[in-house]
């Protein structure tokens, strides 16, 4: 089991001793106890190699539920501690720190068996070229969607931001930045289903579009547990017009039972009429201020 750590600490997994995202900073891990502890490893198993102890240990050191892992990514059985450090070293290599690899390995684990030529390098390329992402700030958006690093530019990458792009989507800071799940969203089988939703609503194609526009996260929302039962409670309880839908957007993106159903009654209660947006965006001293106020708005 020392010979498993030793080796670990010196070259099958991560940086130098040296290097300032050592594995060496995490000294207070016990390298037996994680194993010997383990599901995938006992110390009588003989059908476990050594090359797969120190496997599992490197990917429990990371901060990633190892078991997790290779459940969600079969192929990690057989890649290598040396084809993993790579990666690892790439990665660090484009900015991403240590710390972040728990959460983006452990959301993606496939990213431990990609192909750092063919299936990396240009995503990387895209977020540089096509998105204008300056390589200080390339964590920054893998950090916040790091399904980035598992979509095909080709088949997925590209084809969203043209997409989105005649939507209307110019603004392609605040796509990387702020909206990036956008980019790994399908055009057929997501984007475009979620709008035709809303135009079958009785919006305009391009009231749809402004909409998205002003609240991006409308295409990430369910259109079976997201919009179908706010549509239903608005249309019917709320008794809401459609056009109050098309000037607050943002609607779907609170909670139907916490949210929007507590402050309608509240409301109804009070016989305050409040706009949508008044009702929803207030903080909960703010709404109560209103409602003791008793003044209509808008």
């Amino acid at each position: 089991m020392r010979a498993i750590a030793s080796a670990l600490h010196s070259s099958l997994c991560l940086t130098p001793p040296n290097s300032p995202n050592s594995i060496q900073e995490q000294s207070s891990l016990k390298p037996k106890s994680i194993l010997s502890n383990h599901p995938l490893y006992s110390q009588t198993n003989p059908n476990i190699s050594l090359q797969f102890k120190e496997k599992i240990l490197c990917l429990e050191i990371l901060g990633i539920d190892s078991s997790k892992a290779l459940a969600l990514n079969p192929s990690l059985h057989s890649t290598s501690l040396n084809s993993i450090n790579s990666l690892i070293s790439f990665l660090q290599s484009k900015g991403i720190h240590q710390k972040d690899l728990p959460r983006i390995l452990g959301m993606c684990p496939q990213i431990l068996t990609s192909n750092i030529k063919s299936d990396l390098i240009p995503v990387f390329n895209f977020l540089y070229y096509d998105l204008g992402v300056p390589q200080h700030n390339l964590r920054k958006v893998i950090n916040k969607c790091p399904r980035l690093l598992i979509s095909s530019v080709k088949d997925q990458l590209k084809p969203a931001l043209i997409y989105l792009k005649r939507l209307g989507f110019n603004d392609l800071e605040a796509l990387a930045y702020h909206d990036p799940i956008l980019l790994v969203s399908n055009v057929e089988n997501t984007l475009i289903p979620k709008l035709e939703f809303l135009v079958e609503l009785g919006f305009s194609k391009e009231e749809v579009i402004g909409m998205v526009l002003r609240c991006p996260a409308l295409f990430t929302f369910s259109i079976d547990n997201n919009f179908k039962p706010k549509i239903e409670y608005f249309l019917g309880e709320m008794k809401g017009k459609l056009k109050d839908l098309k000037e607050f957007p943002q609607y779907f993106a609170f909670s139907l039972e916490n949210r929007i159903k507590p402050r309608h009654l509240e409301v109804l209660q009070s016989g305050l009429k409040l706009p949508l947006s008044v009702m929803l965006k207030s903080t909960d001293e703010e709404f109560m201020r209103l409602l003791k106020k008793g003044d209509n708005i808008g």
